[in-house]
């Protein structure tokens, strides 16, 4: 039947589709230079956590002060200096990135997976679901993201888990949107009215032919909503509503040297340089991705 060849041809071509897009991908040199430093991130966050875990910090303990060796400038011995009490620099960033990737790898998925639910129901059932969903997506938009989440977090209290959580559920508003786009398009093809025809249930219709190709958007969403993440984090940490000290991150490193910032430049350059390079190569990434799942067609 023809309705039989169309639904099962579905897969092979969203297979083939996927790795159209992902030669693309690897032929952009500034691509492949994104992932490249991504991937120095994670390595390096991943193996401080280890070693962290392990009772080993290298270079040495990021919370061990030392009064008499606060602020000094970038040497052999402090590779990015020390702080106001004597603590090493680039130990407490190493800290600070995988805590950072760690805020903004939770956060998406979390946002993501509200996302996702959220704009596939509104988008393959449309109707009344349709318009109440976006409704509250509408209303939740009408707040300013950041300060949204500051004030959950002013609410809740300061914390690694609260912070996760308060940006996923903040952030999938733009997700829904996408995903209900999609969904609008791609259930009037001719494979899903086959697939309706053959008696398929809702759930095997999103999961199985609706879903894998509305894949590439939602994973340019994805990588988007990382940096993000990163950004929201830092933001919240330099007001002081974020991860609480001694924990090192990113936005607490720069909140502590604001007040030496002439005299110690180091204390809000290399955070800084690293919050603005790790959410840089997301950015570019994401966009080439973007660009190589646009021009599949």
């Amino acid at each position: 039947m023809p309705g039989i060849t169309t639904s099962q041809s579905e897969t092979p071509v969203s297979k083939s589709s996927g790795s159209r897009v992902l030669r693309r991908f690897r032929s952009n040199p500034v691509a492949i230079a994104s992932v490249v430093v991504i991937l120095i991130f994670a390595f390096t966050a991943g193996g401080t956590f280890l070693l962290s875990a392990t009772g080993h910090d290298w270079p040495s303990n990021p919370n061990l002060t030392n009064l008499e060796l606060k602020l000094l400038p970038p040497s052999s011995q402090h590779w990015l200096g020390t702080d106001n009490l004597g603590r090493d620099v680039l130990s407490r960033m190493l800290h600070g990135a995988s805590i950072s990737l760690t805020v903004g790898l939770i956060a998406v998925a979390v946002s993501l997976g509200i996302g996702m639910v959220v704009g596939a129901i509104a988008g393959y059932f449309g109707g009344i679901i349709d318009q109440i969903l976006m409704r509250a997506v509408d209303a939740l938009l009408c707040f300013p993201t950041f300060f949204l989440i500051l004030t959950v977090v002013a609410l809740l209290g300061p914390s690694l888990l609260n912070i996760v959580i308060v940006i996923g559920l903040v952030s999938w508003t733009g997700t829904a949107r996408l995903v209900r786009s999609e969904f609008l398009t791609l259930r009037e093809t001719e494979y899903v009215k086959g697939a309706r025809v053959l008696g398929q249930n809702a759930w095997h219709i999103i999961t199985r032919h609706i879903l894998p190709n509305a894949a590439a958007p939602i994973l340019v969403t994805a990588v988007l909503g990382i940096p993000d993440a990163i950004l929201s984090e830092a933001g919240l940490s330099f007001l002081g509503f974020g991860v609480q000290p001694p924990q090192a991150t990113w936005g607490n490193i720069i909140a502590d040297g604001k007040t030496y910032l002439l005299d110690a430049w180091w204390l809000n350059l290399f955070p800084g340089l690293a919050i603005l390079i790790a959410s840089l190569s997301f950015y570019l990434a994401g966009d080439a991705l973007r660009e190589a799942a646009e021009s599949r067609s």
